[in-house]
């Protein structure tokens, strides 16, 4: 319900379930009198207790559970996990390991981003409330999306058996190698995946987003040699730097009373991570092919607006993609040493009993969402005492919502050219901007104790 005059303006939106997004989110805004009383992302999905649920278990079985805090994510926590353990266990992969990780890193990031990009945001750019229209009046373009995504599921499954819940990436190393010939075809795929992500860039060319500008923070990983998203220090705007095992100096999470999602803060102030960050971060490290789509679709950094978030993750795709196409050459050139890289799944059975050294090991890595951290403590059995996951979503919603406190009164107030909106023009800003972040809401809803008001 919304009433407008020419002296007082009183809003009220409350949306229910924000479509198309990851789990169940809801958008309350209230304006009295012209002024914001209200303006809150409000996650209401159920809690879930990953964090509790390692507890207890081997630390070589973590990687086996965190892959499935989330379906999209999965190689990414396992990562992320792995990382963890490894630096708990004082274990150093081999350099072909991390390339085939990096490699798997890239492949899920063109998997969730292609998907954000027309499924979840192509919609709002063109005027429909979901993907099944375009699929009568942009039929090639859903036939590209779906394409481009075989590809990259595909990459998941040869690379680490399966895309969800991947289960041959373990602490050292790796169960199995992918075989020659399922790498030749997903060399084959990626190769065709240029002409596809080529009239994907001309395809968001022509879309119009959202004008809107507020500065934060982002933060990101970051290192000297390539745009990071395996292994880095931590940046927060491209100025403070510190490694990533030192996390929690750096961030802090609360709780709000209106979600089941903790928040997090860097200096008591809101930031963001993902591919807006990532991109303002390390611009200058994108390969050349990424720098020139940046420069066709008109995206700079330091870029201020979260809708273009979208736009930084197909540049962000098209460096994927021509950074795994270069691994792949090389492995095809090359191959892959099985001693270099395979290890067993679980300790020799002779090893079960052997005593570990009780430390905490932190792994991070950058997955679609932004920047993700896992920390694990094990004591002298192998066995974790502490869990903590801190997840991008996370990391985002208390942004978000400054970002929304920002919008409204520019939305209602109407600012330069543009005209005060009614109140569905407001909604759909609204929806807009929280998809634009990609929010994975379930994978954020990982407290212990929660009250609801």
């Amino acid at each position: 319900m919304t009433k407008n005059s020419n002296k007082t303006k009183n809003v009220k939106i409350d949306v229910q379930y924000l479509t198309r997004v990851e789990g169940h989110g809801n958008i309350v805004v209230d304006v009295k009198n012209g002024k914001l009383a209200k303006c809150e992302f409000q996650v209401i999905e159920s809690p879930r207790f990953f964090e509790s649920m390692l507890v207890g278990r081997s630390i070589w079985e973590a990687q086996h559970i965190t892959s499935r805090i989330c379906g999209i994510c999965a190689c990414g926590h396992s990562l992320a996990s792995v990382k963890a353990g490894e630096d708990a266990l004082s274990v150093t992969p081999s350099d072909q390991t991390v390339m085939l990780r990096k490699l798997l890193l890239f492949a899920e990031m063109m998997d969730s981003h292609i998907l954000h990009i027309y499924v979840l945001v192509a919609p709002d750019l063109l005027g429909v409330k979901s993907i099944f229209p375009l699929i009568k009046t942009h039929q090639s373009m859903i036939e590209r999306a779906l394409r481009m995504k075989k590809m990259s599921d595909f990459a998941g499954e040869v690379l680490a058996g399966r895309h969800i819940h991947p289960i041959t990436y373990v602490i050292g190393g790796l169960t199995k190698l992918p075989s020659k010939e399922n790498l030749e075809k997903l060399y084959s795929m990626m190769i065709e995946s240029r002409k596809d992500a080529e009239e994907t860039v001309r395809i968001l060319k022509t879309l119009h987003f959202p004008e809107f500008e507020r500065p934060t923070q982002y933060l990101s990983l970051t290192n000297d040699k390539e745009y990071a998203m395996y292994e880095g220090s931590l940046a927060v705007s491209g100025e403070k730097k510190l490694p990533d095992k030192e996390y929690r100096s750096l961030l802090s999470e609360k709780v709000l009373g209106y979600s089941s999602a903790k928040v997090a803060h860097i200096n008591g102030k809101p930031y963001a991570v993902g591919a807006l960050s990532r991109f303002n971060n390390n611009f200058g490290k994108l390969n050349k092919k990424a720098k020139a789509v940046a420069n066709e679709l008109g995206i700079k950094a330091s870029c201020n607006n979260p809708y273009l978030n979208t736009v930084a993750q197909l540049v962000e795709w098209v460096h994927c993609l021509e950074e795994a196409i270069k691994i792949m050459e090389r492995i095809l050139k090359e191959g892959l040493d099985g001693k270099k890289s395979v290890v067993p799944s679980w300790p020799k059975r002779n090893e079960t009993d052997r005593k570990y050294r009780s430390a905490t090991g932190v792994g991070c890595v950058e997955v679609p969402r932004g920047t993700l951290f896992h920390e694990y403590t094990i004591d002298e059995s192998g066995h974790i005492t502490a869990a903590n996951c801190v997840i991008p979503t996370n990391q985002n919603m208390a942004n978000l919502e400054e970002d929304m406190r920002k919008l409204v009164p520019e939305l209602i107030m109407g600012t330069g050219r543009r005209p005060p909106a009614p109140s569905e023009e407001i909604t759909l800003s609204l929806e807009m901007l929280a998809r634009a972040y990609d929010p994975c809401i379930s994978c954020a809803t990982h407290m212990l104790d929660v009250k609801f008001i």
